[in-house]
């Protein structure tokens, strides 16, 4: 009997997990039991990695740890800066230089366990993000600094300087928000390779591989180019009717799982709001609100038999803006934030101990038989 084939494993569960789940229907986002909502203001990302770790949010002196842990593991070996180097000198995208420096962090490891592995890939993120950008800019990598939590650390290693108390906030509250997502293609990835009993760094090698592709890694990118376009809000009727008559898709609309409102573009809309009142650009998130709503009436008014509800591209595009960080580190930010989930997948699996193997249908030819070469 042959096997049903779901292309893309649409539907199919692969494995069980006490990670998250993600209910698409009710637009539901539980991380460890967690409502995202929940969770993800209030938290540090330390508190969150160590919930994702081991099930239970840290005590003080379990917190006190970590950060201790993390800390020791910031620098990045001189190899590694090396080749983020020479990546700056081809002017590869932030991602191709991210997986690349992801690879190299297997230098030295030995036989490293899988946590000790986990704490040096969280550890270095911020660092690889940082000092290429900075490369990129023809300045040297930021100091590395043990005075500061993880969010701060990573803004600290793009701009050079300590941030403010509420840039830390906001984008802590951002890696919280998107540190886990069920088994999406790069956290399936990572699950994959370290199935195979395969070291931790390749298996978050091969998620950040995953990630840089356009169809998973989304595009918070284009959610703010279209509110730039837009320009003024007595604009953006004219604007989003003209893009849906076209058959343009309103970036930061829609998700192929949630069927309601994404509960993250809740929490990070709630953030970018507290973010813009303390002193960002008033202007630009009046702006997106406005074009928010004009763009929720108008899929309404078109296709009233879809949901078409905010994503979290629309909120993230908006918060890292504001910020201050460009387009091209929206995406590297974002593993800064998902490696946590990842690292908790990976070991997830690995205690698990099956290799991830499925089957497939073969659809080609038979019967087919060798005529040699001369005869061709």
């Amino acid at each position: 009997m042959a096997l049903a084939v779901q292309d893309g494993l649409q539907g199919v569960v692969a494995a069980a997990t006490a990670l998250s789940e993600v209910d698409g229907e009710a637009g539901h986002l539980t991380l460890r039991g967690y409502a995202v909502e929940e969770l993800a203001p209030r938290a540090s990302f330390e508190e969150v990695v160590h919930l994702l770790w081991h099930g239970r949010l840290p005590s003080p002196a379990q917190h006190r740890e970590l950060c201790a842990e993390l800390h020791a593991r910031r620098a990045l070996p001189a190899a590694t800066l090396s080749l983020l180097s020479a990546a700056a000198g081809e002017r590869l995208p932030h991602m191709d230089a991210l997986r690349m420096g992801v690879a190299s962090l297997g230098l030295g490891a030995g036989a490293a366990g899988h946590e000790q592995a986990a704490l040096r890939l969280i550890a270095a993120f911020p660092g690889l993000v940082g000092a290429y950008d900075r490369l990129l800019r023809g300045e040297q990598p930021a100091p590395v600094r043990s005075d500061l939590g993880h969010a701060a650390h990573a803004l600290q290693q793009v701009w050079g300087r300590e941030p403010s108390p509420e840039h830390a906030r906001g984008l802590e509250t951002y890696l919280n928000t998107v540190c886990d997502h069920g088994l999406n293609a790069s956290t399936f990835a990572a699950r994959v390779i370290v199935s195979t009993g395969s070291d931790l760094v390749s298996a978050i090698c091969g998620a950040t591989g995953a990630l840089k592709g356009p169809l998973h890694g989304g595009a918070p990118g284009p959610a703010l180019d279209m509110v730039f376009e837009i320009g003024r809000a007595e604009r953006a009727e004219a604007v989003l009717r003209g893009k849906l008559e076209r058959g343009e898709r309103l970036m930061g609309f829609g998700h192929r799982v949630y069927r309601v409102r994404d509960p993250r573009a809740d929490v990070l809309a709630a953030a970018a709001e507290r973010f813009f009142q303390s002193g960002g650009d008033a202007e630009l998130y009046a702006l997106a609100r406005q074009v928010e709503a004009v763009a929720l009436r108008l899929l309404r008014e078109r296709k009233p038999d879809r949901r078409l509800d905010t994503n979290v591209e629309f909120y993230t595009a908006l918060l890292l803006h504001g910020l201050g960080l460009e387009t091209a580190l929206f995406t590297p930010m974002f593993a800064v934030g998902r490696v946590a989930g990842w690292t908790a997948h990976a070991m997830e699996q690995a205690s698990n101990g099956k290799l991830i193997r499925p089957d497939s249908r073969y659809v080609g030819p038979r019967g087919l038989r060798y005529t040699a070469l001369e005869e061709r």
